[in-house]
């Protein structure tokens, strides 16, 4: 059975990081967000609007190949430099080795995972990406309580920002979603006019 279709959860940009003990905080990747669904020994990468990314076919040929019946998996395609760094254009122009940084499960083996708290779909995430060994398939890791120093190392390592989710919430629960950006980050300039040139 094919999973549903589903909506991205949406992220709110905040200004300041904080600390919180109810809090997730991960690193924010540089690249296009994408829903994988996985039936049928098939994967398809949508969009958060919804449209099927034609490209990254060899990525989507090994997510197929997760040890699954079925699944929905949100995360982010990127590619990455030798020291795990996000590099956009690498991705936008398709010159990198594209991989699927995944953070969230959503769908798994005919089960709506939805409802349950971020904290259990990340246990389920670890132990279905862990025991896959895909060179090109990275399971989001994460801190809790302190997202100022996980944020104050980013802005250091010029990345692009810090994710916030509150750890007992649901998947519908689009405001539980933070995202604080690096005003610094290099990447980001002139970003929107490279991008209009390619479109």
């Amino acid at each position: 059975m094919r999973p549903p279709r589903m909506d991205t959860a949406k992220l709110t940009l905040v200004r300041q990081p904080f600390d919180h003990p109810d809090f997730l905080f991960e690193l924010k990747h540089d690249g296009f967000r994408a829903l994988a669904y996985i039936s049928e020994g098939r994967c398809e990468l949508v969009s958060r609007r919804r449209n099927s990314y034609k490209s990254f076919g060899e990525l989507r040929s090994h997510l197929a190949g997760l040890k699954v019946k079925n699944a929905v998996i949100d995360g982010e395609l990127v590619c990455l430099d030798s020291e795990g760094r996000s590099i956009f254009n690498e991705l936008l122009f398709r010159r990198g080795c594209p991989t699927f940084y995944a953070f969230d499960v959503l769908y798994l083996n005919d089960r709506d995972l939805r409802q349950p708290p971020l904290i259990q779909r990340k246990r389920r995430l670890r132990d279905l990406i862990g025991k896959s060994g895909l060179a090109d398939v990275i399971c989001g890791k994460y801190v809790e309580k302190r997202g100022i120093d996980l944020f104050n190392e980013v802005c250091q390592r010029n990345l692009e920002g810090v994710v916030a989710k509150r750890k007992n919430w649901t998947y519908a629960t689009v405001s539980g979603w933070l995202k604080i950006k690096n005003r610094n980050y290099t990447q980001a300039e002139r970003r929107h006019e490279r991008y209009l040139r390619t479109v």
